[in-house]
C-alpha cells in the first residue's frame, strides 16, 4: 500500500473559467501518476466549481496505474479530524524551511500522510507554506532548490515508498525547454530527470508554447 498525499490548494480559480487554471489541472493530474497505484492524492480547500471540475476529469481519465484522487472543499485540518482523529503527528509537512531532510526512514511508520502547499511554483518563491507551518505539523525539507508541487510529490514518493535517498534521485535545475531552433523557455524550478529530460506533466510543454506565443499577440 502507498501513502496519502495531501495538496492544500492555495491557488485562485481562473477568472474566466471559474475553475483551476489549465496548468494547475495538468500538474494535479500528473500527481496521480507520480504517486502510483495503491496511493491516494487528496486535494483540499478547493472551490465547489474546481472540486466538481477536477472530480469529473479524474473520473474520465480512469485510474490504471495511478493513485486514487479525491477532491474536497474542506481544508486539511478538517480532513485530518475526519480521517485521522485530529492527530497532526501522523502528517508530515514538506517545508523548505524544515530543519530535517526527508529520508527513507520517514516512510517506516511514523507518517501516514505527506502534506504539500498547492502553489505550483512561484518565481520568486513566496513563503506560502508558512500558512501550513503555523498549524504545528512535523516537517521535512527536500533540499534548497524550489520544485513544482508535482515534482515535490514525486520526489517524496521515491524517498518514502521506493526508499531512494534524496541525493540519489537524478535532477536538473532550471532546465531550458526548447520548442524549435529559435524558441525556448527556462523553467525556474528543479525537476526529476527521466530519459535525459525534465519530467513535466503530459501536455505542459504544449501549454508553455501556447502561453509563450500568446505573449507575442498584439
Amino acid at each position: 500500500m502507498g501513502f496519502a498525499y495531501i495538496i492544500e490548494h492555495m491557488e485562485e480559480d481562473d477568472e474566466s473559467s471559474k475553475v483551476v487554471p489549465p496548468w494547475v489541472e495538468l500538474e494535479y493530474a500528473h500527481m496521480r501518476s507520480l504517486a502510483g497505484s495503491g496511493s491516494q492524492v487528496h486535494f483540499t480547500h478547493l472551490s465547489q466549481n474546481s472540486s466538481n471540475s477536477l472530480t469529473e476529469k479524474f473520473t474520465k481519465s480512469g485510474s490504471d496505474g495511478q493513485a486514487e484522487a479525491v477532491c474536497h472543499e474542506v481544508g486539511v485540518l478538517d480532513l485530518i479530524k475526519e480521517r485521522l482523529g485530529g492527530d497532526l503527528e501522523k502528517v508530515c509537512l514538506l517545508d523548505p524551511k524544515a530543519e530535517k531532510e526527508l529520508s527513507p526512514e520517514d516512510g517506516d511508520g511514523r507518517f501516514e500522510w505527506f502534506l504539500f502547499g498547492g502553489i505550483l511554483g512561484d518565481d520568486p518563491p513566496r513563503d506560502r507554506t508558512a500558512e501550513l507551518r503555523l498549524m504545528g505539523f512535523p516537517s521535512r525539507h527536500l533540499g534548497p532548490t524550489q520544485m513544482t508541487t508535482d515534482t515535490a510529490l514525486g520526489v517524496t514518493k521515491r524517498v518514502v515508498q521506493d526508499k531512494v535517498a534524496l541525493s540519489k534521485i537524478p535532477y536538473i535545475d532550471h532546465p531550458t525547454i526548447r520548442f524549435n531552433a529559435k524558441e525556448s523557455v527556462e523553467m525556474p524550478f528543479k525537476y526529476i530527470v527521466q530519459n535525459g529530460e525534465p519530467l513535466l506533466p503530459p501536455g505542459m510543454r504544449e501549454l508553455l508554447f501556447e502561453d509563450m506565443n500568446k505573449g507575442f499577440e498584439f
